[in-house]
């Protein structure tokens, strides 16, 4: 097949992208640290992770005209620019939804938690918060949901306030996007107010984004017994991670909760399919790696995953923050069933 003249920059370190549009468009794999406003001034798209920062000072001048991110969060992205100057976004939500939601309770049962009876409050109940929603009721607990957002548009039934998670939950977790401004801001949505209002001491577990929680809160929260323990995947001014809660937290992993092999297909599925889309190229058979609902137990979820490895990890390397998310040894789903290709 003759290769399209479309250019293509792809963040190298996106796994599972390779082969699914060589044969049809110039595609260039750079490292992050490559990417630069020389390096896609002819390019005609660009596919990311976050640790590439998509703004003016990298896309003024360009001929870019979209921007496919393998993730689910656009914090790296400057959309509102990006909209301003014809550049379409894309992202892949949900990619790695099931994953995270693993990543979640086999972390609360790698701390030895009794869950069935006790009460899981969620904040935010997008694609993950829905499956760790599904599971924790599965498991036998009280799920209680916190989204303002769709309790505008879907009616306030079925969903609580933050105040209510405070009052009521026995473990508290975060699966909101990052947004400091706005109608709903989620910048520090756990500050110091909320650990004060905490009457459980309970679990806290940020799988999010980092300022979804303020560091020196979740300290104060366990120096003061209002947070029995924390298990931390996404940190304040990661890759520059704050030492006295990494020591602290219970569970502390690279920003890998969403890191499976299932997830990663889905995401570079998605962003050759905004690419494919957005310039009429062909795309090779085949469909993202699809989450099946299933039944699963605390056996299922914690044979799957166990985070001591990468706690152990990180805390003995914090410096290789990077490193160790990057050279990840990608884990399996639980329970799911579809071959691997890729």
């Amino acid at each position: 097949m003759q290769r399209n003249s479309v250019k293509i920059i792809v963040e190298g370190n996106i796994p599972y992208f390779k082969g699914l549009l060589d044969d049809v468009a110039h595609v260039e794999y750079l490292a992050p640290q490559d990417i630069t406003p020389a390096a896609v001034k002819d390019a005609d798209a660009l596919v990311t992770r976050t640790r590439t920062r998509c703004d003016s000072a990298l896309l003024a001048g360009s001929r870019c005209s979209l921007i496919a991110s393998a993730t689910i969060g656009l914090d790296h992205v400057d959309t509102a620019w990006c909209e301003a100057n014809g550049i379409t976004v894309r992202n892949a939500p949900g990619c790695n939804a099931p994953a995270v939601a693993q990543y979640v309770f086999a972390s609360l049962l790698s701390l030895g938690q009794e869950l069935e009876g006790r009460t899981l409050g969620i904040v935010g109940a997008g694609h993950v918060g829905a499956i760790v929603a599904d599971w924790g009721v599965q498991l036998g607990m009280n799920v209680i949901v916190c989204d303002p957002p769709r309790a505008e548009r879907e009616g306030s039934a079925g969903f609580v306030t933050m105040e209510d998670i405070a009052r009521r939950a026995d473990f508290i977790t975060f699966h909101t996007p990052y947004n400091k401004g706005g109608e709903h801001p989620t910048h520090h949505l756990l500050n110091s107010s909320f650990v004060d209002s905490l009457a459980k001491s309970p679990v806290v577990v940020n799988s999010a984004r980092g300022g979804v929680t303020d560091t020196s809160a979740l300290l104060l929260g366990l120096e003061t017994g209002r947070i029995s323990s924390v298990v931390i995947d996404c940190w304040e001014g990661e890759p520059e991670i704050d030492r006295e809660l990494l020591e602290k937290a219970a569970v502390a992993t690279p920003h890998i909760a969403g890191y499976s092999k299932q997830g990663k297909i889905r995401a570079a599925r998605m962003a050759a399919e905004a690419v494919a889309t957005r310039f009429c190229l062909p795309l090779s058979a085949g469909a993202p790696m699809q989450y099946l609902p299933a039944r699963v137990t605390a056996q299922d979820i914690a044979s799957s995953y166990n985070p001591a490895t990468d706690t152990a990890a990180l805390k003995a390397y914090p410096q290789d923050f990077e490193k160790l998310r990057n050279n990840y040894n990608l884990r399996r789903e639980v329970l799911f069933n579809e071959p691997i290709h890729c």
